[in-house]
């Protein structure tokens, strides 16, 4: 006859399994934890622990910390010093690719959320992780207004200093206007209400 901690120990093991039966069947419960803060924690750190190591002595951004210091390329080639750039407004950044169909699908969204900020509210800014001519086409195809920067994708990209080692796109982080991070989002929005209720600060 088992003892009762293996009796117990079973049955824990099955509800592990069961539960993530559920989520590999159920896709929509993992899409809804995902949404909640303690999901976005949770993904975060799994992410983290399974992506290499960034290179030796880059300056990686954690929430709540200052917004490393980088040089980044407008889509007309110029350079913008970050976080300078954006000091005195807060800044909603949106990370994303020409290739990454959750980033293009919410990218609408965001136009609409940053057409409703004027120059008074929360700053939009896009980072396209990609080809400058390749995230300018999507841009004009989209009708994107909101400014857009760009980097080459690799261990020491923009997304990687912002807190994303993982590489996962969308991803998204809000920003003070002294340059901290206030909040970050692996994955993409669901609608414009569920960006304005994020942005909250």
């Amino acid at each position: 006859m088992p003892s009762h901690k293996a009796v117990i120990a079973a049955a824990l093991l099955a509800a592990i399994a069961g539960g993530v039966a559920s989520l590999s069947f159920e896709p929509t419960i993992t899409t809804k934890l995902a949404g909640t803060e303690l999901g976005q924690r949770a993904l975060g750190h799994l992410l983290a622990a399974k992506a290499p190591a960034p290179p030796a002595g880059l300056n990686i951004a954690e929430r709540g910390g200052i917004v490393p210091a980088m040089t980044l390329h407008t889509l007309d080639g110029h350079t913008l010093d970050i976080p300078r750039a954006w000091a005195g407004k807060p800044t909603l950044v949106n990370l994303w690719a020409s290739w990454c169909r959750p980033c293009l699908q919410e990218m609408p969204d965001l136009q609409a959320y940053a057409a409703q900020q004027g120059s008074n509210g929360v700053h939009v800014v896009g980072i396209a992780l990609d080809d400058p001519n390749d995230a300018r086409s999507l841009l004009a195809q989209l009708q994107i207004t909101y400014p857009n920067l760009v980097d080459t994708p690799g261990p020491a990209d923009a997304g990687v200093r912002l807190g994303n080692p993982a590489g996962v796109l969308p991803y998204s982080l809000l920003i003070s206007a002294d340059g901290h991070i206030l909040n970050t989002r692996i994955g993409p929005f669901a609608n414009l209400a569920a960006i304005a209720d994020w942005a909250r600060f």
